[in-house]
């Protein structure tokens, strides 16, 4: 069950991390989903989306992903990273992001992204990160 909305989830972002990248389009359990409209300064030479954009908006999504399950926790921070490049991001279409909890622990957050073209099944991007989730005293 989601503890928070999609809307809530915004609003909360724009507070704590405002500088982030990309529209959360839903959260369901242990899953959410993100679109990024690509601009000039999401490419790199050649006209394809750079690495850094794809792996922005795959850690944002997996955050979202984490905070719809846990509530507003602006201290659960990325521990590990790891970015599997499938294929060219071309320049001309809209990112989406699907992420997936898979697994959702006291201390530890486990999931997988999958990076997509708008309107494409075939990903250009998968990821599998961990967040560390901030110890709280039980009162």
């Amino acid at each position: 069950m989601t503890v928070m909305t999609a809307a809530a989830i915004e609003e909360f972002l724009d507070e704590v991390f405002p500088q982030r990248q990309g529209t959360i389009e839903g959260v369901g359990e242990m899953r959410a989903t993100m679109s990024l409209a690509i601009e000039d300064e999401h490419l790199r030479p050649g006209g394809c989306v750079s690495g850094p954009t794809l792996m922005g908006l795959a850690d944002v999504c997996l955050y979202v992903a984490i905070l719809a399950q846990i509530g507003p926790e602006p201290m659960a921070v990325t521990t590990d990273f790891n970015c599997h490049f499938l294929r060219r991001a071309r320049g001309d279409r809209d990112l989406i992001a699907n992420a997936h909890v898979v697994k959702l622990g006291e201390r530890l957050a486990v999931g997988e992204v999958r990076l997509f073209p708008a309107g494409d099944e075939e990903p250009v991007a998968t990821v599998t990160a961990t967040y560390a989730l901030p110890e709280h005293d039980d009162d």
